[in-house]
Parts: C-alpha cells; structure tokens; sequence
C-alpha cells in the first residue's frame, strides 16, 4: 500500500494531476463522469464530477432508497512556487520568478532540484483546450548563499522572496527557453499557449526508512497522503444504505474561498443534484443531510523527536500511533463527531489517538469547519501524524497509512442516525 501511495504522490505534481490520477482510476474502476446539468442516476451507480481540473467528487448509489451521506473530504493542493505567467527574468541566467503559494517553510526548497508541472491553455482552431504538462526532470533551483558570505546563515536568515526564493533555470540561453520546453511538453507551439497554471515542485521520489521500515518520506504527503488513504477506503467499502462520498478539494492552503474550494457550493450543489436526480424533495434531501455526516482528512502535528516540548502534555500523537483526532476551537471537530468516529474505529479494531495543540499555541486551519458553513453537518477532523509539515520533504509513519485506510473504510460501511438522544450505529 506505502507503495502504491508514493507512486500516486510521484504522478501528482500538482492539484491538476492528483485529480487527473484519480479521474482515470475511478473511469478504470467502471466509474461514469457526470457534466453540469440535470443528472440521470440508477440504483447502484457509480458516478464522479470534476471542477476546473483540480478538485472532485466521487459517489456511489444503494440498490435502496438513501439514507443519508457518508462523506471524506481531503485536498490536492500542497505548499508550492506558483509560477508567475512571465515567468522568465533575463540577465546572465535565466531565473524563474515564482511566487510562494500556502505557508511553506522556506529553507526546505532551497539547494534542492525542482521540476514544473501544471496545467496549460493552449489555442485550438474553435477555442481553446486545456492540458496537463509536467517536464519530469529536474530543471530548476534555488540556491543558497555560501557561508563565506553569509556568516550569519546558522542563525537564522529572513529571506526576501523576490531575491533569495528565485529559482535559476539556465545559463543566458535567450528569451523564450522556459516557455518552448512547456510548449514541447505540451505538444504545440510556444506561440499556441495563451496561458497556464505551472508550478515548481519538488521532484524527489518518495521513500521508505527506519530500522523496520516504519518511516516514509516524500513531497506533498500533505495532504495527497489523505487523498490516497480516503480514495482507497471509498472504493474498497461495502455497500450499505448510505451513500458513500468522496471529496477531494483545491485551494485548502490558501483559505478554501475559491470556486473550487470547500467554502465554495461545489459541495452542497452536487448533493442536492444527488437528491434531484432521485426524484426527492427539498424537504427529504433535508432528511437526509440529518443523518449524515464527513469526515475532514487532513495531517496533523506528531510529537516532535527533538522537540517535545513544543507539543501539548496529554494530546500529542505519534508516527504509527494511529489514526489523530484533531481538537481545536478552530477545528469542526465536536463531542459528538468525536464519538462517532472513535466508537467506529474501536469496532473495527482500528488505533486512534488524539491531537490538540498546546494552550499557548493556535493551529493551523482545515477544511472541515470551511464546508460546514455550507453543509451543517457532523464533521470530525482527522488525520495522520506527521512531521516537518508543509516542509519540501515531509515524514510520516508508515504503519499509519493502513490504518487511516481501515478507518475511513469502516465509517462509510456504517449507517448513522442522529436522535435527540444520541446516535444510531450499525
């Protein structure tokens, strides 16, 4: 399985390839990719919608009526260099002018090759059609400043975007160079591409290490780790009367607020088209929204090795610990979720620990609490302990994986109903 992850994060570059690897499992695993418009479902379909190339919703049917949605939601974007659409700064090299994109630690990127990976507008006879280029070799890098010249450089350095996070990509090769390779991997003219959405991104494959191989590191494992472990557990469950959802959505890093973020309609309009296409009403589509509930993926802190003191006393977890459940007033996680969540990974023999941050610190922000502005349902905030988050090169625990697997697995072959008096499981 660790395999099979970190051969998805090597063809995930970017959020436009993490869809694009899971648009074409779910069409291999007999998957039917829904437009925009009114849908026409059957019982015991298989279904999955895109929006702009770079999040997605998966579902799947009971042979009976619903009886509400078990939902994941995870993200595809990851801290990056988001190229600047003229990119190319001209002098004795050729430096590429990038800006940061999420909170990336900074240092990690630096003296390390890069690649570029994304996605392209490219002019068509009648219009205009989106690809997806990744050059797949290391082309760039952003180079440290010697010790010699900078003594101060262990203690410390504040580094100017604009001038110490520039990647240098050639040696004065002549305008245009960048833009004629993008162009070639895009099969086209460099005078056919009218726009794009490029990165640089860390090209180093992922692997596995330890004294027992319990350890894996590599790119992006925030969050595409999420992505494969709740893709694994959708398309592996047992049917119920539940509608299993799988969501996978963009722009986390940056606050969600976009058109294909969580805080965006993209979820609440695809399950009431569910609930359309069903023949149901307003009012039992509302029924249903009652009884269901999501799951928010997203990695958490693990106790660091050398810095333990950075964690809190009781909730810190550990590499291999077990699922985390995250606790925050910023987070959507409630008694209730909780609960839920904990009593369906103790029947399925699941580990869980939990993760809060300590009382002086405040946390990052995820998806969870974003979508629940626009779908008040239960949501619980999970994930898998990790550390060196948001860096380059990130480490996780190996064993982690399987059981995050197992987890999300177990909930969306559960059936929930949500009384007055407390919660229904089966």
């Amino acid at each position: 399985m660790i395999s099979a992850m970190l051969q998805y994060i090597q063809r995930s570059p970017d959020c436009f390839h993490a869809v694009e690897e899971l648009r074409q499992r779910l069409l291999r695993e007999g998957y039917t990719e829904l437009r925009p418009g009114r849908w026409q479902l059957t019982a015991g379909g298989k279904y999955f919608t895109t929006k702009n190339g770079s999040s997605m919703m998966a579902f799947r049917l009971p042979q009976e009526a619903p009886a509400g949605f078990l939902l994941t939601a995870s993200h595809s974007d990851s801290p990056c260099f988001r190229l600047r659409d003229h990119a190319e700064l001209m002098g004795e090299y050729i430096r590429l002018s990038a800006e940061r994109y999420g909170g990336m630690i900074n240092d990690s990127w630096l003296d390390r090759p890069l690649s570029v990976a994304g996605r392209v507008l490219v002019r068509r006879e009648g219009g205009l059609e989106a690809r997806l280029v990744d050059l797949k070799r290391d082309v760039a890098l952003i180079p440290r400043v010697a010790i010699h010249l900078n003594r101060e450089t262990n203690s410390g350095v504040k580094y100017d975007p604009a001038r110490d996070l520039v990647a240098l990509y050639a040696a004065g090769t002549g305008s245009g160079s960048f833009y004629r390779e993008v162009a070639r991997t895009a099969d086209c003219a460099p005078e056919d591409v009218v726009a794009g959405d490029l990165v640089l991104y860390n090209n180093q494959p992922g692997t596995v290490w330890g004294a027992e191989g319990e350890f894996v590191s590599a790119p992006r494992l925030d969050d595409l780790a999420c992505v494969f472990a709740c893709t694994e557990g959708f398309l592996t469950a047992q049917e119920r009367d539940m509608v299993p959802v799988l969501c996978v959505f963009d722009n986390e890093e940056i606050g969600s607020e976009t058109k294909q973020g969580a805080a965006s309609v993209f979820l609440p309009e695809t399950l009431a088209a569910i609930s359309e296409a069903l023949g149901l009403s307003a009012a039992d589509h509302r029924a249903l929204l009652a009884d269901s509930m999501m799951l928010s993926c997203d990695n958490g802190h693990a106790r660091h090795p050398n810095h333990p003191e950075l964690a809190d006393t009781n909730e810190a977890p550990v590499l291999n610990g077990g699922v985390v459940v995250k606790h925050s007033p910023r987070y959507a996680t409630d008694g209730v979720s909780a609960a839920v969540f904990t009593e369906l990974c103790r029947r399925a023999e699941v580990p869980v620990q939990h993760y809060a941050n300590r009382p002086d610190q405040m946390g990052g922000s995820t998806l969870g609490n974003i979508a629940d502005t626009k779908l008040p349902i239960p949501t619980v905030d999970i994930g898998m302990a990790q550390l060196a988050m948001h860096s380059c090169f990130e480490t996780m625990g190996s064993r982690d994986v399987e059981a995050f697997v197992r987890a999300v697995r177990a909930c969306y072959e559960s059936s929930l109903r949500f009384t007055p008096e407390g919660v229904a499981l089966r």
